[in-house]
């Protein structure tokens, strides 16, 4: 269960709690248990039972109930990526795959982080050199997203236990060796899409620590415009590229 669950059910857990002892507490609601009044025990067992039936519920849903996944060409926020790939974290064929996903995603969070809180002591965030950095770390990153909705596209198409079949003993013998070998090479395809997509999230990874040592060296370095700066260069190369094959 992710943070944003559990969280979830423990203020769950302490609404119902406090609606509890604030309804039950003597002296406050005038409902008590075991009283004098017949109605006001029945109310108050009746309030414990549906208090029950929520915290059952709600612990259902939270824990065992699979979330409703966002449709990829909608997803726009971080956790939305995140409960994606954990939609997929089981397929035993991509896990590795889906596991490094979710570790770059982590890591892209902590670089920006600390990309931004960099810029923001070198330089006011009305100067033009800090737009011009910001808006190619904010540029770069929808391109890691980019990558990361095609390999949930792939996942969303690509079925490693239906490959696991297909290519049993019992299912060989039913098929000719061309067929076996055009749908074998069909989903290597699709995982080597998928790598290509890792790897490409992992050089704008590396281009994001080249940049943060370059703006940490900018005091000794000598550059006339920030556009000079060889890594400026390089997202720069990537972005436009990018747009190239999106048009």
């Amino acid at each position: 269960m992710n943070s944003s669950r559990l969280m979830k059910l423990l203020g769950l857990i302490a609404g119902v709690a406090v609606l509890d002892i604030v309804i039950l507490s003597p002296g406050l609601a005038g409902v008590e248990i075991g009283g004098e009044s017949a109605l006001e025990t029945a109310s108050g067992v009746t309030l414990l039972v549906i208090s029950l039936l929520v915290l059952l519920y709600g612990s259902y849903a939270l824990l065992f109930k699979p979330p409703v996944l966002t449709p990829v060409k909608n997803m726009k926020t971080h956790e939305d990526y995140i409960t994606a790939l954990n939609h997929y974290r089981n397929a035993n064929v991509l896990k590795k795959d889906i596991s490094l996903s979710l570790d770059q995603l982590d890591r892209l969070e902590k670089k920006k982080t600390t990309l931004l809180d960099v810029l923001s002591q070198r330089f006011d965030p009305a100067e033009l050199s800090y737009k011009k950095f910001h808006s190619v770390i904010d540029e770069v990153g929808q391109l890691f997203y980019l990558n990361i909705k095609g390999i949930l596209n792939k996942l969303s198409v690509f079925d490693a236990s239906e490959l696991s079949a297909f290519t049993s003993e019992q299912k060989l013998a039913q098929f000719s060796n061309k067929l076996v070998q055009e749908k074998t090479a069909l989903h290597n395809e699709y995982l080597t899409s998928v790598a290509g997509y890792l790897g490409a999230n992992e050089e704008i990874l590396l281009k994001l620590d080249k940049l943060l040592l370059e703006i940490s060296q900018l005091d000794s370095m000598d550059y006339q415009n920030i556009e000079d700066m060889p890594c400026m260069q390089e997202m720069d190369a990537l972005i436009k590229q990018t747009k190239f094959y999106k048009q």
